[in-house]
């Protein structure tokens, strides 16, 4: 039996007549008590168990020791825990809290972890579409991409009237030499240029793209996907398109025209737009001589000279900025199918069309907070598995978020403050026969929305 020894205690200072000191020898503890939480939202979604379908297993059975759900589940839930990278698992395979909640107490096998460290988990990221003679977990693109939507159709109890899909297009900056990599003008770097495409918080889709294709190349094929999709459960739906100037295309507007969807884009500006506003322009002109901007709207119908098949219904805002000096012209141009009976030109513009800037902050939190530019494979495939890996873990967070948090003050937060007020909270863990008690900071400051969130998740 090895000796037991007690670890050295380290000094740091003195305080009324005592010895601040501190050692390791705390025994079974944790950083990420708030991954209970996750696992708890994860069983009133499924989230886990149905992303885990989308991928075949052909490994021998007898010689597996971490399946699929297991690997799904350690890789989406450490992504929403602030793990990026696969090298991380190598310490969180031994987690004791992070073990229980994926279902693995104690490893299947001797002289291994009760979960996966890092060479696995990249056996796993990097799974085929087909199968591989040496690559025996594979998974399924098109099951995938179906589940985005399953999981936010079923996150609703009965069909709203209407839905509006936000569409857009991000840079992802690459830095090695990675397959599909080339130089983008706009954004004046090497990256890949991934589609989004919301329903206010919900995540629908997420399409890795390289990045020298116009904004909305792809975009009918991937809005075709979900309206057959969404029409399959909610037939009696009204579907409204959303997105800036780079969706405004005819093969867009065309496409939802003729299968009865309504559209609501950005349109870039040109000369002849501006010159067909510019009595609205000096009106705002001279109201903004009080030092306040002024809007003005304008409403009409239009085509281009050759690229529309149709004249459309344009709206304007006809601005001056006064702060701008001489050029305090700041025009700006929508186009849509909606009537002007249904919306009048002020209220498209300003509550419907502006509202489109509340998805920049869901892809802000996809990419800065779970991590979904960390596209560094070689391969494209790789990449787009990667990023829906991170795009599973918002999900999983968006769901904590909109089932557990309503009316209270994180209702609003982001996927970091929800990982830095909930997850990361230290606690020991104890393993008795009857029970593992997690021991959480008694002065944790958000106690009570922990609370209510288990009483919501696990009622």
């Amino acid at each position: 039996m090895p000796t037991q020894c007690n670890p050295e205690p380290m000094l740091f200072a003195r305080l009324d007549r005592r010895d601040v000191v501190a050692d390791f020898g705390g025994g079974a503890i944790t950083s990420d008590a708030g991954a209970l939480l996750l696992g708890a939202t994860d069983r009133a979604i499924r989230l886990v168990d149905r992303f885990a379908a989308c991928f075949t297993d052909g490994r021998s059975a007898d010689r597996v020791v971490h399946d699929i759900p297991t690997l799904v589940g350690q890789r989406v839930f450490g992504i929403a825990l602030g793990y990026e990278d696969v090298a991380d698992h190598d310490d969180l395979r031994r987690d004791p809290v992070l073990g229980p909640v994926l279902g693995r107490l104690e490893a299947r096998r001797a002289r291994c972890a009760p979960l996966a460290g890092k060479s696995t988990l990249n056996r796993l990221e990097h799974a085929p579409v087909d199968g591989h003679r040496y690559r025996k977990i594979a998974h399924d693109p098109e099951a995938i991409e179906a589940l985005f939507v399953d999981l936010f159709l079923d996150a609703h109890p009965k069909p709203p009237k209407e839905i509006v899909l936000d569409l857009d297009a991000t840079d992802d900056p690459i830095h090695g030499r990675q397959e599909g990599r080339f130089f983008h003008g706009y954004y004046d770097s090497y990256c890949y240029l991934p589609l989004y495409i919301f329903c206010g918080e919900h995540l629908l889709a997420a399409k890795l793209r390289r990045s020298n294709i116009d904004a909305s190349a792809g975009a009918v094929e991937e809005v075709a996907r979900l309206v057959r999709q969404v029409r399959a459960r909610w037939p009696k739906v009204k579907i409204l398109l959303r997105g800036d100037s780079g969706f405004a295309r005819e093969a867009l507007m065309g496409w939802c025209e003729a299968n009865k969807i309504d559209y609501l884009f950005g349109l870039a500006r040109n000369a002849r737009l501006v010159d067909h506003i510019h009595i609205d322009l000096a009106w705002a002109e001279e109201a903004a001589r009080t030092g306040t901007p002024a809007r003005r709207f304008a409403d009409f119908r239009w085509t281009t000279r050759d690229s529309w098949s149709k004249r459309r219904r344009v709206v304007a805002k006809a601005e001056w900025i006064p702060d701008r000096g001489v050029g305090g012209a700041n025009p700006r141009f929508v186009v849509t199918s909606l009537a002007a009976r249904d919306l009048d030109a002020r209220t498209l513009y300003e509550r419907v069309y502006c509202a489109r800037g509340d998805m920049e902050n869901r892809i802000k939190e996809c990419q800065l907070d779970l991590f979904a530019d960390r596209t560094s494979a070689a391969t494209m495939k790789a990449n787009q598995l990667r990023l829906w890996f991170a795009s599973m873990a918002y999900v999983l967070l968006a769901a904590l978020r909109r089932i557990a948090l309503a009316h209270t003050r994180l209702e609003k937060a982001t996927c970091g403050t929800l990982r830095i007020k909930l997850l990361k909270i230290g606690a020991q863990v104890r393993v008795t026969v009857r029970r593992i008690r997690v021991a959480m900071a008694s002065a944790s400051p958000y106690a009570g929305e922990f609370a209510l969130a288990h009483a919501r998740l696990c009622r």
